[in-house]
């Protein structure tokens, strides 16, 4: 179930160049957020209709942190709130990661009938892809590897992601890390997986998805996709799907509704 509220802002600071995070206090969508799900927020100039969706990055009882790139006039409007205001948003939005459901389908397709503390997996985040993954691995319990991929030496939230997992670093320029992608970086560590989660941008998504494919690794990926409502009415964010879909009756599937995470044997990138 999702809520329409006005937030009070407790926190707000930049993380890196153009990278900001605002920790929000809500009544009830930190109790029902699940990692991978998203919120849309409302700008406070009436000229701005359309409201902004910004992945959930952290929950924390009654509060939920988000973390976000400055990409036009409606982010920007969010850079400078300030703690003690407040913000229209709604939420929790979208097709989180069923954590529970997964790591079942995981030991289905492997046949290895294990604790889920037995399971490897690889977390992939790139650029704006990265905070989403920060809440997804503090909840799985399984063996957890980071993979994170930045542009430069700019890495926000890799030390909270230390905190949950082993953490491998790839750069554009390399100046940190492995110089490359995220790929690049599993190759050089030799890192193996049961399962892959994974959020960036596309050609990213599309790289991840024929290496999981060629290895036979379960993988699921959270879409990034431009949307207008946010709650599956519009139809201005859908994806190709490999198979027809219920509300559409082609092979076409709503990120923001069936999204944004999809095992990525449903989707094509």
């Amino acid at each position: 179930m999702s809520y329409r509220e006005n937030a009070l802002i407790i926190k707000t600071s930049c993380l890196a160049e153009g990278i900001y995070e605002m920790w929000l206090k809500t009544d009830k969508m930190a109790g029902e957020a699940v990692p991978g799900q998203f919120i849309s927020v409302y700008s406070n100039d009436g000229a701005r209709l359309l409201p902004r969706p910004i992945s959930i990055c952290r929950i924390d009882k009654d509060n939920l942190r988000i973390v976000y790139r400055v990409a036009g006039k409606g982010t920007e409007e969010f850079s400078k709130m300030k703690e003690g205001e407040y913000v229209n948003i709604q939420g929790p939005l979208g097709n989180g990661y069923d954590i529970k459901s997964i790591m079942e389908y995981v030991k289905n397709v492997t046949g290895n009938d294990c604790a889920d503390t037995e399971l490897k997996a690889i977390l992939f985040g790139g650029g704006i892809g990265v905070p989403p993954m920060l809440e997804l691995a503090k909840q799985l319990e399984c063996k957890k590897q980071a993979v994170l991929g930045y542009r430069n030496s700019q890495m926000f939230l890799k030390d909270e992601f230390e905190q949950f997992a082993d953490v491998y670093v790839a750069t554009e320029d390399g100046s940190a890390g492995t110089k490359g992608n995220v790929l690049d970086a599993v190759r050089e560590n030799n890192l193996t997986a049961d399962v892959i989660f994974a959020c960036g941008p596309t050609p990213m998504l599309r790289a991840i998805k024929e290496y999981a494919v060629s290895n036979n690794i379960a993988c699921f990926a959270s879409l990034e996709e431009k949307m207008a409502c946010g709650i599956g009415a519009c139809l201005a964010c859908v994806c190709q799907s490999t198979d027809i879909d219920d509300h559409s009756k082609v092979k076409n599937k709503r990120v923001c509704k069936e999204g944004p995470v999809f095992n990525v044997k449903e989707v094509e990138l």
